[in-house]
């Protein structure tokens, strides 16, 4: 397939390349450049023009998990039964039948994590997805990339106020957590010297699922919007020695001396959604600016679906307003997801050996009257906007 007539924005250049095609072979990108010639037999896509782009990443969706217009049937975000629920795997309550998908496909979103929600300190496992298909086992990139869990208003309000129990303070929150982290330390190292010994040993999934991130193999996704909730997480983060995202991080610009000093990244959003709740009063664009300004590496997200997952482009849009040039404001909808989920070797950029993950739009994908005329996954066309025939 050659891709021709289009401005193409590798994420590299802060220029597009104008007067150039590119060629994919085999699900991959194999060339960029001026004067390529169709082969005979290979299917030509005119951009007509358009911005031809890496497909986008949202880094922090619910995906298929809290489903389009079917209420409590459709609704399997927070397993409510115990505030400790390591155990719980995202891709066990994804629907890619949703509509959510094709709405992702609409808009050029190729890549997304999506798993369980914020209700409690440990919520379960998050996956990495494609976007297309009806078989989630078929769509899981990483079935495991990170282990959700909650500081603030929604594990007080979730089990506090709810159900009048455990947690019902910012300190019981973190007290869960610690609990749970160090029974799966303690937990390992019977574990071990049960093998040790061969001896047998019962296994308590709880705690094997959280193995993995004491191993530093998966990050901890920290749910913080306040600024007391983001430095919670961090202290916890290194009490632990953990990898971590700071997700929503929505005060973040309050403390962003603070956080330009620590080594975890920031994934924020939903910034478009209205200030719904108390520790969403602060919300603003200016958090993305300040934070990719001051060397944060950021990551602009929707939390499909509070807001859609077709405006992830439109919340870059609105990043770009406050601030940011329009190359940061595209790198954090491609690259720096890429980069901070660590795949950036086959993502968010379009240079050759990469997968031909492609977004082709009829102008600048952050304005919200822009188009979208193509989406291709891995070189298969995933959608084609109905404007074309």
């Amino acid at each position: 397939m050659l891709i021709t007539n289009g401005k193409i924005y590798t994420m590299l250049d802060e220029e597009p390349l104008e007067g150039c095609s590119l060629r994919v072979e085999k699900g991959r990108i194999k060339e960029i450049g001026p004067q390529l010639k169709a082969r005979k037999g290979e299917e030509v896509i005119d951009a007509r023009g358009g911005w031809v782009l890496p497909g986008f990443i949202d880094a922090h969706t619910h995906l298929g998990m809290m489903e389009t217009a079917m209420g409590w049937e459709g609704l399997d975000l927070n397993e409510m039964s115990d505030p400790v629920v390591p155990d719980m795997r995202g891709i066990d309550g994804c629907n890619p039948m949703d509509s959510s998908f094709e709405e992702a496909r609409s808009s050029g979103v190729t890549t997304v994590m999506t798993g369980p929600g914020s209700a409690g300190p440990l919520g379960g496992t998050w996956a990495l997805i494609r976007t297309w298909g009806s078989v989630i086992d078929d769509m899981v990139l990483d079935p495991y990339v990170a282990m959700k869990t909650a500081f603030g208003e929604n594990p007080k309000r979730a089990f506090g106020q709810r159900a009048g129990k455990e947690p019902m303070t910012r300190m019981a929150t973190a007290a869960l957590l610690r609990k749970g982290l160090t029974e799966t330390r303690n937990y390992m190292a019977r574990k071990a010297k049960a093998a040790e010994k061969g001896e047998a040993f019962e296994l308590n999934l709880k705690w094997e699922q959280l193995i993995p991130l004491m191993e530093k193999k998966v990050f901890l996704k920290a749910h913080a919007h306040r600024a007391d909730d983001i430095l919670t997480s961090i202290r916890i983060a290194k009490e632990f020695d953990l990898r971590m995202t700071m997700d929503h991080c929505t005060e973040g610009h309050l403390v962003v001396d603070r956080l330009k000093k620590e080594p975890y990244a920031a994934l924020v959003g939903p910034t478009l959604m209205p200030a719904s709740k108390v520790e969403l009063k602060n919300k603003t664009f200016d958090t993305v600016v300040s934070l990719v300004h001051a060397g944060v590496k950021t990551a602009i997200v929707t939390d499909h679906p509070f807001v859609g997952i077709g405006l992830l482009g439109v919340s870059a849009g609105y990043a770009w307003k406050a601030g940011l040039s329009l190359m940061e404001a595209l790198r954090c909808i491609t690259l720096f997801p890429a980069q901070i989920l660590g795949i950036e070797a086959g993502y968010g950029s379009l240079e050759p050996g990469k997968l031909a993950n492609i977004t082709i739009f009829d102008d600048n994908p952050l304005i919200n009257i822009s188009r979208c005329l193509y989406t291709f996954g891995e070189g298969q066309l995933i959608y084609r906007d109905a404007s074309l025939g």
